[in-house]
């Protein structure tokens, strides 16, 4: 009897072990990405003057990381990836991708600045445009030592809605760095606190 009771406590203790594995490898999945709606609740549409924010002030409020994506909804328009100059151009002849079904999910694949613009001319020049700054992992992990964002000129898109940065709109929010350390908290205290009642039994 005392046989049997051993391997069933041994084949509990195998099945505890292989759960807690198993949810800090899912939760990891999980927490390594976010997804961004660009704009928020107004989506990719064009500025008609009276929002509360650029673009631009939207994506530096943010902080985007390898792994995140950007959601654009639209309609009746698209969103080109284009180099800088194309940007500052409102170049639309010329796009790295161009993207036209209404509901585009754009993955983040590298650091560094990535350049979107209206596939309508006219709406880049109202400033219907953004640049995303995806941060380096090396900034993730050493987030005292990250530069402070000084707000730049506005690149005169025709249109008076500006498309600057803007020190302002540096306010924190709920971002892909907040969700993962969030997150990695409570994973971490859920598994520590399994272990410990592993070892209990």
């Amino acid at each position: 009897m005392d046989t049997y009771f051993e391997f069933s406590l041994y084949r509990f203790n195998v099945f505890v072990l292989s759960l807690v594995v198993t949810f800090m490898i899912v939760s990891n999945i999980f927490v390594s990405s976010f997804q961004f709606r660009v704009g928020d609740e107004i989506g990719w549409i064009t500025p008609i003057g009276n929002e509360s924010e650029t673009y631009n002030e939207w994506a530096a409020r943010n902080r985007f990381h390898i792994g995140d994506t950007l959601y654009f909804k639209y309609k009746d328009d698209s969103v080109l990836e284009v180099t800088p100059a194309n940007y500052l151009n409102c170049n639309t002849t010329s796009p790295i991708s161009k993207f036209e079904n209404g509901e585009t999910v754009y993955k983040i694949s590298h650091p560094g600045f990535y350049y979107f613009i209206s596939g309508q001319k006219n709406n880049c020049k109202f400033g219907q445009r953004i640049i995303v700054r995806v941060m380096h992992p090396s900034e993730i992990s050493s987030p005292a030592s990250a530069p402070e964002i000084s707000p730049s000129p506005a690149v005169d898109g025709g249109g008076g809605g500006g498309d600057g940065w803007s020190s302002d709109f540096l306010d924190p929010v709920i971002n892909s760095t907040t969700v993962l350390s969030i997150f990695s908290c409570f994973v971490t205290a859920l598994g520590g606190i399994m272990i410990f009642l592993y070892l209990l039994m």
